[in-house]
């Protein structure tokens, strides 16, 4: 009985080895480009961003912020995640202060495998809730189409998101307050693309992305954005991503990102046969 049951955890727990194993091939949100695959994580996967570090300049201001979140495969090609950054904002109403900012909850369905004749394709849906601080004054749906396509080159990624909500007026007082930072990341749409290259046998995924997104705040012009980044799985579990990016016209602004993450089935999420 023993021996029986032993099999079946080690059966249950090798696929999710195998799909951490290839973690870095599979780029999120954030991390470290904004713009992402069309590729959700294996059903019954977790995968949680434990310390994704980030820092910008935002509305003059030096802004720190950590933002832990968790993703789970709760359907085949689809996933769920749950995440709220901690801010730190330096020389901010004459002094520093930290808060939490939105709650992110986010949704992401893969319509389809990718096949020769047609790419990966995919929808997600996501809500920024104003729990902290530094969130912005009110709740903001969004919604996204992703395609990502494999070439003799490298894979090549192309997003577009739309945010549902009434835009902030040029003069309205939140803008002088802590919510701005919250403001400074939403986008009334954006459009990007990517291009990365895997080196698998290192297990290395670096790339590069340019986007345009439009500012939520009423009468704000088109802002362009590039940015770099590297992912690299050091263990079956465990991958390290870092990213540069840059935002291009007036007020154009540098930011960094590093981030840790970590791929995990737990047994009481995955069904077991009688």
């Amino acid at each position: 009985m023993w021996i029986r049951n032993a099999a079946l955890l080690v059966a249950l727990a090798a696929p999710a080895v195998s799909g951490a194993q290839t973690d870095y091939f599979n780029t999120d949100r954030g991390r470290p480009l904004h713009v992402q695959d069309a590729i959700a994580i294996e059903r019954y996967a977790f995968e949680l961003q434990v310390a994704p570090l980030r820092w910008s300049r935002s509305s003059g201001s030096g802004v720190w912020s950590v933002e832990p979140e968790l993703a789970y495969g709760i359907m085949p090609r689809t996933q769920i995640g749950i995440g709220i950054p901690i801010v730190h904002a330096s020389d901010f109403e004459g002094g520093t202060r930290t808060s939490p900012g939105a709650l992110h909850v986010s949704v992401l369905h893969a319509l389809n495998t990718e096949t020769l004749g047609l790419p990966a394709l995919a929808v997600s849906a996501g809500y920024a809730a104003p729990v902290g601080a530094f969130g912005p004054p009110r709740g903001y749906p969004s919604f996204g189409l992703l395609a990502t396509r494999t070439t003799s080159l490298g894979r090549v990624h192309l997003n577009g998101d739309f945010t549902a909500g009434g835009e902030i007026a040029a003069d309205d007082d939140v803008l002088e307050s802590p919510r701005v930072v919250g403001i400074d990341e939403l986008s009334r749409w954006m459009v990007g693309t990517a291009i990365d290259r895997t080196f698998p046998l290192r297990s290395v995924l670096v790339g590069v992305e340019l986007l345009a997104r439009q500012p939520i705040v009423e009468g704000s012009d088109v802002q362009w954005e590039a940015a770099a980044g590297v992912r690299w799985q050091f263990d079956p579990r465990w991958s390290l991503d870092a990213g540069l990016g840059r935002s291009f016209g007036p007020g154009g602004e540098w930011s960094l990102t590093f981030g840790a993450a970590r791929s995990f089935g737990l047994i009481q999420f995955m069904p077991l046969g009688r």
